[in-house]
């Protein structure tokens, strides 16, 4: 695919991370970002729309998942995105690890609308959209406890995001919260609601966005135990009442 923009900072950010890609695979990306752009002319998918910001800041920040856990692992794992926005870090994660089975949630149609079309145009199998809120998809007989990965870089404190995701997670498997500061006081802040949620702390992998100083935290954390039927509460208590 012919292209206007520079891949080789890209290429050097990824390298960076410890992957490599086919140029396939970086075609995707390009086209993932054009298909961002025209669509954020008649709706609001992001504010950075910049190139070299996007590739940073949307686009090697999803990938970063691999500061946290090893992609060798990923192979005939199901991952869902909670909140997944523009499919961010969804997208770049299946483009980027074919081999996961992927499902993106997001409680706006239109944004639903918008992942269906990049979904269908750079041709990708093995994904899926999901129009509803988090608390509803979590409840018994929908998605309970049924994917090996939850990963979500929804704007929350950890503890009413370890409520609305836990409950996605398969026991033995892990939930990874993308978060860009320091995050100290609300691992330690959260440390109830994971015991109440059946999760433990792993780790808190911390790092700069490589040629950067964007910081981010990866914190991942385990399922240990079913999450109790009564998590995760009410649509909004979650984040009013935080565990």
């Amino acid at each position: 695919m012919e292209t206007k923009h520079d891949i080789n900072k890209f290429k050097q950010m990824v390298g960076d991370l410890g992957l490599s890609l086919s140029d396939e695979q970086y075609d995707r990306f390009i086209q993932y970002y054009e298909l961002l752009i025209k669509w954020n002319e008649v709706m609001n998918l992001t504010a950075i729309t910049d190139y070299d910001e996007v590739v940073t800041k949307h686009f090697v920040d999803s990938l970063s998942i691999v500061k946290g856990m090893d992609p060798a692992g990923f192979a005939g794992k199901t991952l869902i995105d909670v909140g997944t926005g523009a499919g961010f870090p969804g997208i770049p994660l299946k483009i980027a690890f074919p081999e996961l089975k992927v499902t993106l949630l997001d409680s706006l149609n239109k944004r639903i609308n918008f992942l269906n079309a990049v979904i269908d145009e750079l041709g990708l199998k093995g994904i899926e959209t999901k129009h509803g809120r988090a608390e509803d998809y979590a409840k018994k007989g929908l998605f309970r406890e049924s994917f090996d990965l939850c990963v979500s870089r929804a704007v929350a404190n950890l503890s009413t995001l370890s409520e609305y995701c836990l409950p996605y997670v398969k026991v033995g498997g892990s939930f990874i919260a993308y978060k860009s500061e320091k995050t100290s006081e609300e691992v330690s802040a959260a440390k109830n609601a994971l015991d109440k949620l059946g999760g433990k702390l792993i780790k808190c992998e911390e790092f700069s966005l490589p040629g950067t100083d964007l910081y981010r935290t990866m914190v991942v954390i385990s399922k240990e135990k079913a999450t109790p039927g009564k998590y995760p509460r009410k649509a909004g208590t979650p984040s009013k009442e935080p565990l």
